[in-house]
């Protein structure tokens, strides 16, 4: 199939834009390739501090019997139930390597948070940049540079990404990430989300909010709607990191011990392929397919920024506009909560990830000749694993076999290309006087896709909260949350807003948020202008919005205006955050530690990096 003609050009264009630090990138890749294996290079006192722990047969394999070692970076902790279940993947990956005549070490660990549990806490504030922590553990991990290849253990928001940007700093080495899967379905998200809806009116109380939450997350697994984690799963079989068909198949799933054993014969290669440098995989191609597997699938608008991010850590520059002119072409193949009812079990049963990248690939919106991690291509990641059924006694089955995914199993819940939900993406860019920001419009109601109302400015989610307990907000309304971007408190996640929004909009008035700050990745039925940047502390337009302003927000046209005749909006005074606010902000909860990074962040559209 020949290649969209818009994915094409953006695609150049990436490419002739990045050309400086790319070719920079992969001069250094190139110079790490060409030295010598660690335990060969280093000094006798590193090598044996390096392999000091381990058994002595493994000890011998490495030094002596030059083999390879492979590093594992785990964000494992029993806090996230999406990474409880990694507790005993090393175990099972040091087992399998020395079947091969290989080692492995646990190179480092990572923290990794939850923002389900942060959501509206000082914690959440440390969110976004734990993603940049996360890297920088990556790196200190494999900065003992003594592994033949690596493999990342981790899957939630700024988890994989985070991983992924500190990987790409060893861009030399094989890497595959390894998944867990998500938890089994419980309570349907939609009635969790009614449950709020009500506790939010004060119509159940916190006993029954309790046990409607309890149901929904309820056991090991990521969280089962379509929102970040689930998303940052969804992109890495699209950019071909994991073994084909893991992203969402349950802890619990008979294949799935088996499935972290294939990442490590993966990582090692066999004796005809050899799996290729990261560094070498994440190319402008792959970006792009991620790019349009996020569009496809109505996925996180965090992954606006977070994969900016990515793109960055492999010396590709992407930007809103690059995803704006795929949005416009790539069809929409999902709907899976938030942007429907099926939680991701119901989209991995439909055809889940599989079917979404052949399609794609079939359609021409994919880049099919790209590396991955295995030797078929991305055409492997249109199959879905299973264990084989016993061949003979005499005979050793393969340990796993991949099947065509077939026909959609649920025409509600996956689409072919030629019959999509929607003829284009899930993400909108906005612009006009009040910056550039970007509207998920794939969960929000197609009359709710143009508002224009006048607004109510608030300095903080919790104003907001008691304005709504007050109700104050019983009208048409444009909310303006401001002072939450990356430099002002960290740009953390607003989903505390989507319940008394919500509520607003079923009373029948027209409702959005404009904010520089994030929303959720679960978040989508409200529509919200989000990440507006410039952000309102370093100047950004936000800071001149005034109460009862009238603002309009038109996804269609892609605009986001305040009707403010341009002299008196020119004339404007820019306000300034709040004393108060300014000094509340960074103080208690490890907040400090973080006031470097804030400090240095770029732009939410530049990744809100605190490393460039």
């Amino acid at each position: 199939m020949k290649l969209n003609t818009t994915v094409d050009a953006v695609t150049q264009r990436i490419i002739q834009r990045s050309q400086p630090t790319r070719s920079a990138y992969l001069a250094q890749v190139q110079a790490d390739a060409q030295r010598p294996p660690g335990a060969q290079r280093m000094g006798c006192a590193n090598v044996a501090h390096a392999f000091a722990a381990l058994p002595g047969n493994d000890k011998l394999r490495v030094v002596t019997e030059k083999a390879p070692n492979i590093g594992i970076v785990t964000a494992y902790n029993d806090m996230l139930s999406a990474h409880a279940p990694l507790g005993h993947y090393p175990d099972l990956i040091k087992a399998e390597a020395r079947l091969h005549g290989a080692t492995a070490q646990v190179a480092g660990g990572v923290p990794a948070m939850c923002d389900g549990v942060t959501q509206g806490q000082p914690g959440m504030e440390l969110s976004l940049f734990s993603r940049d922590v996360i890297a920088m553990g990556t790196a200190v991990a494999l900065s003992h540079d003594v592994f033949a290849g690596a493999l990342m253990l981790g899957v939630c928001d700024k988890i994989v990404p985070g991983l992924l940007i500190g990987a790409l700093q060893f861009g030399h080495l094989p890497t595959v990430f390894v998944p867990a899967g998500p938890m089994t379905t419980g309570l349907s998200n939609n009635d969790k989300s009614k449950v709020r809806e009500k506790a939010a009116q004060g119509l159940v109380g916190r006993p029954e909010l309790l046990a409607a939450e309890s149901a929904a997350y309820h056991g090991e697994g990521t969280c089962t709607f379509y929102g970040t984690a689930n998303s940052n799963q969804m992109l890495l079989e699209a950019m071909g990191l994991h073994v084909p068909g893991t992203a969402f198949i349950n802890p619990g799933a008979s294949i799935r011990d088996e499935l972290t054993r294939e990442a490590l014969r993966t990582v090692l290669g066999s004796a005809d392929y050899k799996c290729p440098p990261i560094g070498l995989v994440v190319d402008e191609r792959c970006i792009v397919n991620a790019m349009v597997a996020l569009l496809a699938t109505g996925g996180s608008t965090n992954h606006l920024i977070h994969w900016v991010a990515v793109a960055r850590a492999a010396g590709i520059v992407i930007d809103w506009d690059d995803f704006s002119a795929l949005s416009d072409v790539v069809p929409l193949l999902t709907r899976v909560y938030p942007n429907g009812s099926a939680d991701v079990n119901q989209f991995q049963a439909a055809g889940g990830p599989g079917f979404v990248i052949r399609e794609l690939l079939d359609g021409g919106f994919m880049h099919a000749d790209v590396l991955t991690v295995r030797s078929g291509g991305l055409r492997e990641y249109t199959r879905v694993p299973a264990a084989p059924a016993p061949v003979s006694e005499e005979k050793t089955s393969p340990a796993l076999i991949w099947q065509e995914i077939g026909a959609s199993k649920d025409e509600s819940v996956v689409r072919p290309a030629s019959e999509p939900f929607s003829a284009s993406g899930g993400l909108k860019l906005l612009l006009g006087n009040l910056g550039r920001s970007v509207i998920k419009i794939s969960a929000v109601p197609d009359d709710r896709h143009v508002i224009e109302a006048p607004c109510r400015v608030f300095d903080s989610q919790d104003a907001l909260q008691k304005a709504f307990a007050a109700n104050e907000l019983n009208q048409d309304v444009v909310c303006v949350v401001r002072w939450q971007g990356p430099k002002a408190n960290g740009m953390p996640e607003l989903h505390k807003l989507t319940p008394p929004l919500a509520v607003l909009q079923g009373k029948g008035f027209r409702v959005a948020l404009v904010t520089d700050g994030r929303m959720s990745g679960a978040s989508g039925k409200v529509p919200a202008a989000i990440h507006v940047s410039p952000e309102a502390v370093a100047g950004g337009p936000l800071a001149r919005v005034r109460d009862g302003d009238v603002i309009r927000l038109d996804a269609p046209a892609g605009t986001l205006q305040v009707m403010v005749p341009d002299a008196e909006w020119a004339a404007r005074e820019v306000a300034h955050m709040p004393d108060a606010l300014r000094a509340a902000n960074g103080v208690g909860m490890g907040r400090a530690l973080f006031a470097s990074m804030r400090r240095n962040a770029s732009s939410a559209e530049e990744g809100a990096c605190s490393w460039l």
